[in-house]
């Protein structure tokens, strides 16, 4: 069975560390690599139709933000030394939208920074490195 790996990031600095961690072992391994980012929103809000269509509208900007600001030049640094990779982004709750971009990419290992951009939030609603490690149905490697 070949490995797909999956790197979560999220500008922080460990995720600048999970991501050579998953590097370094997609070059090891020969793996295919995803690198994936989450952007959070809530499903859970009362809105008019034309208060959807603008929130579409902009969760559609966001991707298009993301892809070229942040998944894109990571992509391309990894592409020129030679990894196969893609880049993934969605819209979602950080740990389940990785589990289930996994589930979709067939991906053996997901691998993710033990601190992101928010040390409060991790402290009162646990880390996406915690949560992922309950519900995902694939490896979990949490880079310290």
């Amino acid at each position: 069975m070949s490995s797909v790996l999956m790197v979560g990031v999220d500008c922080s600095e460990c995720s600048n560390r999970a991501i050579d961690y998953a590097a370094e072992h997609a070059k090891r391994s020969n793996a295919q690599l995803y690198v994936a980012h989450v952007i959070e929103w809530s499903p859970f809000s009362f809105s008019t139709v034309e208060e959807n269509a603008e929130r579409h509208k902009r969760r559609e900007e966001e991707i298009r933000r993301a892809h070229s600001e942040v998944v894109d030049p990571l992509v391309s640094r990894l592409k020129g030394e030679g990894i196969n990779v893609g880049g993934l982004v969605r819209h979602g709750h950080v740990a389940d939208t990785l589990c289930d971009l996994a589930n979709e990419n067939n991906v053996t290992n997901i691998i993710v920074g033990r601190q992101g951009t928010s040390m409060l939030k991790a402290h009162v609603f646990g880390s996406v490195g915690a949560r992922l490690v309950q519900v995902a149905e694939c490896a979990i490697t949490v880079v310290p």
